[in-house]
């Protein structure tokens, strides 16, 4: 008989995945069920004032939140946690007024993987179904978190010169390429939002400053170190290399945000944690999230003066 091992491996590598895709949407699903009674007792409150006829107050801002790691990140620094510790999950707790987010954000993805076909569907159905939002019938805000796994990982020895006399580091002409792709990503967002969401916003960010020194948590990682060390860089220089292509992302973002018919803000978020912040290479601990989370709510404050 023939050895079937390759095809074993095979059909239990095809499983797992999928099982991993139910996963996902299984908890997609119960985040918008989650959500749908946060929308329904505030407009079960809005309808009790208007019945008393006294003054309404100001209706908290609805948001649709979609991205990587950093608007869904299961641990708490590098351990689990029984909460997400992310931008989203301390942003719903700050502000004068906290804001409701409907968070279709999963991490690991690239932004290709969200602005794919059976994301944009899923979002597509969250943005037509009226009980996730109030009475406008629509999100006041898109929140976006993209482009860092589009090229950390074991890709990013791609965008990094060998440690030779004269190497820059981060190869300019490469990384300028994958920023195209990243950039590509942004405006399809864009686009559809033209379409399915007409006039609202979308609010993003620019992550800040990592530190490649190998630490992860077990379950992921690590991003940079790896390229780094092959490449032949330590880790000041990789420090160097990796803040540049920050600074790189930042200014494709800025570009983004500088044309008025993309209608798009971004948080500027670097320079804000410090060492001690980080939990790994690629994410903070709570109170580093906290921080970022703070820009997100300074440029809500600037679009909708009095709502948050």
């Amino acid at each position: 008989m023939a050895d079937d091992t390759g095809g074993v491996a095979l059909r239990q590598s095809l499983t797992a995945r999928q099982q991993m895709r139910d996963a996902i949407d299984a908890e997609i699903a119960e985040r918008t069920k989650v959500h749908q009674v946060r929308i329904g007792r505030l407009k079960a409150a809005r309808a009790g004032v208007r019945a008393a006829g006294a003054q309404l107050q100001t209706t908290p801002l609805v948001m649709l939140a979609h991205g990587d790691s950093w608007f869904d990140y299961p641990l708490a620094g590098n351990g689990l946690s029984f909460q997400d510790t992310d931008i989203i999950a301390q942003l719903r707790g700050m502000g004068n007024i906290n804001p409701v987010v409907l968070n279709m954000s999963h991490y690991g993805d690239a932004t290709t993987d969200e602005m794919g076909l059976p994301k944009q569907e899923r979002m597509i159905s969250a943005l037509q179904d009226p009980a996730n939002w109030m009475d406008a019938g629509e999100p006041d805000a898109i929140l976006f978190s993209g482009g860092g796994n589009d090229v950390v990982g074991d890709q990013f020895c791609i965008y990094v010169d060998y440690a030779l006399p004269g190497a820059a580091g981060l190869n300019a002409e490469r990384f300028a390429k994958a920023l195209s792709k990243v950039e590509a990503s942004y405006l399809d967002l864009f686009a559809f939002r033209d379409r399915y969401a007409p006039g609202i916003p979308v609010i993003g960010h620019c992550y800040d400053f990592p530190i490649p020194n190998g630490i992860h948590p077990a379950c992921a990682g690590p991003w940079l170190k790896p390229s780094l060390d092959y490449c032949g860089w330590n880790l000041a220089q990789g420090t160097a290399i990796a803040r540049q292509a920050l600074l790189d992302f930042k200014a494709t973002l800025v570009g983004l945000a500088a044309n008025r018919a993309n209608n798009f803000m971004m948080a500027d978020t670097q320079g804000v944690l410090a060492a001690a912040d980080w939990a790994n290479e690629l994410h903070p601990f709570p109170a580093g999230f906290k921080s970022m989370a703070a820009k997100f709510v300074d440029a809500l404050r600037a679009k909708f003066p009095g709502r948050i």
